[in-house]
Parts: structure tokens; C-alpha cells; sequence
């Protein structure tokens, strides 16, 4: 019996590169085959010759011929990734991980957080929702970057909030001349929650001291444990739980994340 290989990578092409930010790319990729993956899973992007990083497609699932990665710039892979241009090859392998838990979504108001490159992998679960919004009560969207210039995806708010469904906001850490949104990290969006905090599921990815005053404002203004879901993307490298380098208690990011309830993992000590 021929057994699949989870080390071996797909070669695909790089199509396009979109530069979101001054540090921030989207890069267009074409697998030779589609590949499948849910909102939330992540795959490793090798640079041949270089290395490979964990990324979580930006893009929708409901499109697995063409998939996008959203890349900040830090790092031996990034950086030389950042330099490449369309034309070029690009290993793939994957997908990992469980992805976000969609259907306990279900019949709730959903509160997407996100904050700087955070946001992406946050638009493959917003692109899923948007395609089935007769399943959830709403879907509140808060975002925060350090500064105007490094806010992602500017130019889908409005059409996102197109939808009766659907609300957006957006703030930057410090005012700055010619801004007139709002002002502040993005926990000073979560100050006001309008609807009951038992038909609430949040959903929060970012970098780790975000994640974690998230977690506290939410469970301050009454949420459970249970109805916070957390993008733990850190330290995962073999994808399937064998090297050990992402394990929270039990749990190894790569194979049971790296979207996972805080329930399951506040009450160990390298969870922030």
C-alpha cells in the first residue's frame, strides 16, 4: 500500500504578489492539484533552498485552485520569500490542524477578532461565514493594527459590511494626523458588548500579549471559557505532532489547533 508522504511537498507556482502594507504581502499561489483545507488549517510554505514556515491561508476554502498567504516580513523564510516574484516555485505540504470550529458557530454572534497580520487567517473563517450567514445570529468583526498604514484588507470592510449581518470596525493604537476612526488597541472594541454574552462566540488571532488581553477583556465582560476560541499559530514545524515544539499540556498545536477553545488550555502555564 502506497502511503502518502506528510514531508513531501507540492511544488506550485507563484502567481501574483500583492503588497498589502509596508511589511505585509499576499502571495497568489497555483497548486498543480486543489487543495482542500478548512478555514483555519495551516500549511508549510517552503522556499526551495531556504526553508519552510507555517502559514494559514487567507484565502476561501470554497477556492482550493488558487490559494492566498498573507506574510509579514520577519525571519529568514519571510524575508526572502518578500523578495520573490511571480514565476517562481514554491513548496507546499498540507493541510494541518483541525481549523476553526464552524459549526459551534452555529446560531451565535460571532465576534471575529483580529490585530496586525492576525487578520489573516481570520479571512478564510469571514469568507466561510459570509457563505452561510443564515447560520449564525451575527457577525461582529474588530480589528486593530499599530497604525494606518499597516491596517490589512482596507478595501474589503465595506463590502463585508454590505451584509444586514455583518458589522466592522476598526481602530489604531495612536492617533495620528489625518485619521478620524478610532483610537486604541483593538480590546477597547470589545468595552461594549450589545448583545447577550450567552449567544457569544469570539474568535481571536493576533500576537500572543493580544491573544491574551483579548482573553482577559472577554472573560471580564462575562464570557465563558468555552465560547473563546483561540489562533494559537506558534512554534509548529513537523505539522503532525511529532517533533514536540507546540504542545500546550497535551495538546500539540499542529495536530489538535491551532485554532482551539481556551477551556481546554487556560489552566496550563505556556498558554501566553
Amino acid at each position: 500500500m502506497i502511503v502518502d508522504n506528510p514531508y513531501q511537498p507540492m511544488l506550485c507556482k507563484l502567481v501574483d504578489v500583492i503588497e498589502e502594507t509596508p511589511t505585509i504581502k499576499t502571495f497568489v499561489i497555483e497548486p498543480p492539484r486543489p487543495f482542500a483545507f478548512r478555514a483555519g488549517q495551516f500549511a508549510q510554505v517552503g522556499v526551495p533552498g531556504v526553508g519552510e514556515s507555517p502559514f494559514t491561508p487567507s484565502s476561501n476554502p470554497s477556492e482550493p485552485e488558487r490559494l492566498e498567504f498573507t506574510v509579514i516580513r520577519t525571519g529568514r523564510v519571510t524575508e526572502v520569500l518578500h523578495a520573490m516574484k511571480p514565476g517562481a516555485e514554491l513548496g507546499l505540504r498540507g493541510p494541518f490542524g483541525q481549523g476553526y470550529p464552524v459549526d459551534e458557530l452555529a446560531d451565535k454572534h460571532v465576534f471575529v477578532v483580529g490585530g496586525g497580520c492576525g487578520l489573516a487567517p481570520l479571512r478564510s473563517l469571514i469568507f466561510t461565514l459570509l457563505g452561510q450567514l443564515d447560520r449564525v445570529r451575527s457577525m461582529r468583526i474588530k480589528y486593530g493594527a499599530r497604525e494606518s498604514r499597516e491596517i490589512l484588507y482596507r478595501n474589503a470592510y465595506e463590502e463585508w459590511a454590505r451584509h444586514a449581518k455583518v458589522d466592522v470596525q476598526c481602530t489604531i493604537d495612536v492617533a495620528e494626523p489625518g485619521w478620524s476612526g478610532k483610537v486604541g488597541v483593538v480590546t477597547t472594541l470589545l468595552n461594549e458588548i450589545d448583545v447577550p454574552i450567552e449567544d457569544v462566540m469570539a474568535v481571536s488571532c493576533g500576537p500572543e500579549i493580544m491573544l491574551k488581553f483579548v482573553t482577559q477583556t472577554l472573560l471580564e465582560r462575562g464570557l465563558k471559557p468555552e465560547q473563546i476560541i483561540l489562533s494559537m499559530n506558534r512554534r509548529m514545524s513537523c505539522g503532525i505532532g511529532k517533533c514536540g515544539r507546540c504542545n500546550i499540556g497535551p495538546y500539540y498545536l499542529c495536530r489538535d489547533g491551532p485554532d482551539i477553545s481556551y477551556a481546554k488550555i487556560k489552566d496550563f502555564a505556556n498558554v501566553f
